[in-house]
Order: structure tokens, then C-alpha cells, then sequence
């Protein structure tokens, strides 16, 4: 299932269907989602705390560190996925809004390679 070709309904309806399977569904409160999901990025970002930036850019040419990085990210993706499903949000929607919204709060003629 590539980013190329999978669809993000596709897979909403695999993460509904895995917690379907072990009837999960009573457990996936908004809370509980969102509070896994910080919990999942917690463990994500433990795996750059105490590196420099440029370090952290070559996390791409470890493929165990870079596996285990990626599996955290999924865990971060699946929460995000279960709690928009929870929620009823449609996520490619509530991404394109804000995009709207981020450019228009950070036009890029005054951001442009700017982090402030």
C-alpha cells in the first residue's frame, strides 16, 4: 500500500476494520485516542531527543533506527486515523482548511525561510 496509490479511505477502513476485529470500538473515546496519540508521539520524538538537527537528518541512512522510527509514525497515523473516525472528521478536508488558513496567517512573500 503506497502513499502513491492508497487512499487515506483506505486507510481509515483498514485501522476501523483492525479495531473492529478485537472490538475495540468501546475503547476509542476521543480522550482515549488523543491521548494515545501523544503517547505514540512522545515515543517518536524520543528517538531524536539529544541529537542536533543534522544528525537527526541522517536517521535516513540507518535502516533499523529509521524502521523503528517508521513504526512509531504509523502508531502516531493510526490514532489520527481511529480518532477521525471517532469524531466523524473528514480528515482530507479539515488538512486542506488549514492549509487555507496557515496561508493566509503566514503569507509566504512574509514567512518565506523564516521559522518565526
Amino acid at each position: 500500500m503506497p502513499d502513491t496509490t492508497t487512499t487515506l479511505q483506505e486507510l481509515k477502513e483498514a485501522v476501523r476494520r483492525f479495531a473492529a476485529e478485537r472490538e475495540w470500538e468501546p475503547f476509542h473515546s476521543p480522550k482515549n485516542l488523543s491521548m494515545g496519540m501523544a503517547c505514540e508521539a512522545a515515543e517518536l520524538m524520543e528517538h531524536f531527543l539529544w541529537i542536533d538537527a543534522d544528525a537527526s537528518r541522517q536517521v535516513v541512512n540507518d535502516p533499523k533506527k529509521l524502521g523503528e522510527i517508521a513504526d512509531e509514525m504509523a502508531d502516531v497515523a493510526c490514532y489520527l486515523l481511529n480518532l477521525s473516525l471517532t469524531l466523524g472528521v473528514d480528515l482530507s478536508e479539515a488538512i486542506k482548511a488549514k492549509i487555507v488558513k496557515n496561508a493566509l496567517k503566514y503569507p509566504a512573500e512574509k514567512y518565506r525561510g523564516r521559522s518565526a
